[in-house]
């Protein structure tokens, strides 16, 4: 489903954008599965933004069991075949649903991180972050191209900036890429809707507000090529996943009723 030079320009940059992806009926899917996720929001929702501020940037996790939209997406869309050819990989296993919301007006940014040091996982992931609004490039999340080739970066909680998951010091610090923007390669685009951004677990990118009078709704989903595996963290990973640690053992391959094969089906 993606050309060669995409596969290889993925696994230069760690980052790629396949336009046109999603057909208007899926897109329909994730805008009622969104709508019912902003009317009930689970125990893992989170307000990102500050009561300050004109906006609000809210997220949810892992509704793809309850809601049926999402899972369709996730599970039976072309997402995960994208995902597995992107990786190089036989296999897609869905890791996770991510809903991802700023209001019309948000302030609050989204700093620079990674996402792989936050996760009970080790190998290769991948996530297709797929707006349902258009996205100007002002708004539009900014990627580091070939970060993911470097070391893990050290995690911080984006409100206060607390090392929370791993000591401090023990990982090599985001550097302040914003104080010199030309210094690394910065990919961000315009999008439309239908088009979807796929990136490496462990690609530096960071987010802007939403100057902008419109929402922005995404459903980002995860997907764990095959070689990936379990690993326990010492620390609480976003997302917790309850009781998995009863069940899967240091190392083993994410085999489980939490983690489906969405590619091949």
């Amino acid at each position: 489903m993606v050309s060669d030079d995409a596969v290889s320009a993925y696994a230069r940059d760690g980052v790629v954008v396949v336009r046109g992806l999603m057909t208007p009926s899926e897109i329909e899917l994730i805008t009622v599965g969104i709508g019912k996720v902003l009317a009930d929001h689970s125990p893992a929702s989170i307000v990102a933004s500050g009561p300050d501020d004109p906006g609000q940037f809210v997220e949810d996790f892992c509704r793809w069991a309850e809601i049926d939209e999402i899972g369709k997406v996730a599970l039976r869309s072309g997402v995960p075949r994208v995902a597995a050819e992107l990786m190089d990989s036989p296999t897609a296993r869905f890791y996770h649903d991510h809903i991802l919301v700023k209001e019309p007006q948000t302030k609050a940014p989204t700093p620079w991180h990674q996402d792989q040091p936050y996760y009970n996982v080790h190998g290769r992931g991948i996530s297709a972050w797929i707006p349902i609004d258009p996205v100007p490039k002002d708004g539009s999340p900014e990627f580091w191209a070939g970060s993911h080739l470097g070391p893990w970066r050290l995690p911080r909680s984006f409100l206060d900036r607390e090392a929370k998951w791993f000591p401090e010091g023990t990982l090599a610090e985001i550097p302040d890429i914003d104080a010199d923007r030309s210094r690394y390669d910065i990919r961000r685009w315009d999008l439309d809707v239908g088009d979807v951004i796929f990136f490496d677990f462990a690609t530096v990118h960071s987010a802007p507000g939403f100057p902008f009078d419109h929402r922005r709704r995404v459903l980002s989903l995860r997907y764990l090529s095959a070689d990936a595996r379990y690993t326990q963290r010492p620390w609480k990973t976003s997302p917790e996943f309850p009781g998995l640690s009863q069940e899967l053992a240091e190392g083993a391959e994410l085999d489980h009723p939490y983690f489906p094969l969405a590619w091949p089906r």
